[in-house]
């Protein structure tokens, strides 16, 4: 009888231990969760930021830091280079809080992430990369979002600085067309390369670009037998680049590309894949 009482209380003990290993371990609070992420953003740990941000959020959706932690959110994620997730908490942000008094910063973020994105990282580091080749699919969205940002608060904290990065876009984009247009005269596609020279010249006016593209499109027509629209190229350049390096010191025209490649033969059989 005594060992059935001892058994018994053994086997009571057990119960109890295993009930308290097995306890749900105390989840965080939300004041401790936006504390840790706010800390981990002023050591600059911005992974372990996002991780304490997107904890609070799930767990706290409608709490009092919910809204500020979707910015710090914002924040984490361009700041830790993730690029693509800080357009996401920003297109996020925008769809939930359109009439916030911080919207106007989700849509700048978002400009700069999709221009960072266009430019590379390593570009924002080596300015000697040329990224004018490159596709200019996220410089176009950055395009968009800061003139989103400049119509709809055009007194925005951010309007200066958007307006700037609108004017290097112009210039980025410009020079895309007119790398473009470089690729088909090596091609000798002197048509395709006249089309992107003039789509510069009517697009993208008064940027670097813009120069080239005239001289391109004397060249180009001229190489056409266009007379028409060269003598038109040519007064609009002289007009406006007179001192520019497309004249001598007589005003006559010097031309500045060479439209004849001397290509290969695997060159002209691989159709200019390989030169």
């Amino acid at each position: 009888m005594r060992l059935i009482s001892i058994f018994s209380v053994f086997i009571i003990v057990c119960i109890s231990l295993s009930g308290c290993s097995s306890a749900p371990k105390k989840e965080s609070s939300e004041q401790q969760l936006y504390d840790d992420a706010k800390k981990a953003i002023k050591l600059r740990n911005f992974s372990q930021a996002t991780i304490a941000l997107e904890e609070l959020e799930a767990s706290f959706p409608f709490g009092k830091y919910a809204e500020q932690a979707q910015l710090d959110l914002i924040y984490a994620r361009y700041s830790g280079l993730d690029l693509e997730g800080a357009i996401l908490a920003c297109d996020r942000f925008i769809r939930l809080h359109p009439q916030s008094p911080s919207v106007d910063y989700a849509y700048y973020t978002r400009g700069i992430a999709n221009y960072s994105l266009d430019i590379g990282i390593s570009s924002q580091y080596f300015t000697m990369v040329d990224n004018s080749s490159r596709d200019p699919g996220h410089m176009r969205l950055a395009f968009k979002d800061f003139s989103e940002l400049l119509n709809r608060f055009p007194r925005s904290t951010y309007a200066s600085d958007a307006q700037q990065r609108m004017i290097q876009v112009r210039n980025n984009l410009a020079q895309y067309e007119l790398h473009a247009a470089r690729y088909y005269i090596k091609r000798e596609a002197f048509i395709a390369a006249a089309n992107r020279a003039a789509y510069v010249v009517k697009n993208f006016p008064n940027t670097p670009a813009t120069e080239d593209a005239l001289i391109m499109m004397v060249e180009l027509y001229n190489e056409l037998g266009l007379s028409s629209q060269k003598a038109d190229a040519l007064a609009v350049l002289k007009t406006n680049y007179s001192e520019g390096k497309a004249f001598d010191s007589e005003q006559n025209f010097v031309p500045q590309n060479k439209l004849k490649q001397s290509r290969s033969l695997l060159s002209v059989l691989s159709f200019g894949f390989f030169d």
